[in-house]
């Protein structure tokens, strides 16, 4: 499905989106290299085996990042303008290597574009939840999206 236009959302809508990601080691791996983060607890097996959780922690900016990109199709592919910020970004579960991760969007707010008057904001709160059920992370997202009806 592709994204909705600013005017055929309202709120309170839910979407349960239908891609699911399982988190795999070399993801981990090349997100925290590719962006020079030296946590030993995303790198060194040993390190993270020797914390409280006794494994590697799924790079959390990662996490973030998959959270979006699995609410993309049906939320904003091809009516988005620009993304104007996320807001209460919390991680209350870590993220593991082989958890099967899902993603839920709710609109929780609609404005009408002071500057444009062919588009409109609306508010995500999108959340991540692993294969046990458990919020992993969860944000608010602005989102500038084009009317259907301008």
């Amino acid at each position: 499905m592709a994204g909705r236009y600013f005017d055929q959302w309202t709120i309170g809508d839910n979407i349960a989106h239908d891609i699911r990601r399982t988190v795999t080691e070399t993801d981990n791996l090349l997100f925290t290299t590719m962006t020079h983060n030296p946590q030993p607890l995303h790198l060194d097996a040993e390190a993270a085996k020797a914390s409280e959780f006794g494994q590697i922690l799924v790079n959390g900016t990662f996490t973030f990042a998959l959270m979006i990109g699995l609410s993309v199709g049906d939320t904003t592919l091809g009516t988005l303008v620009a993304n104007l910020g996320y807001d209460k970004l919390v991680m209350p579960k870590p993220v593991f290597i082989g958890d099967t991760m899902r993603c839920e969007s709710e609109v929780t707010d609609l404005k009408e574009s002071r500057s444009r008057p062919d588009a409109g904001i609306v508010t995500f709160t999108h959340r991540l939840i692993n294969q046990r059920d458990e919020i992993t992370c969860q944000c608010l997202r602005m989102a500038l999206l084009r009317k259907a009806t301008a």
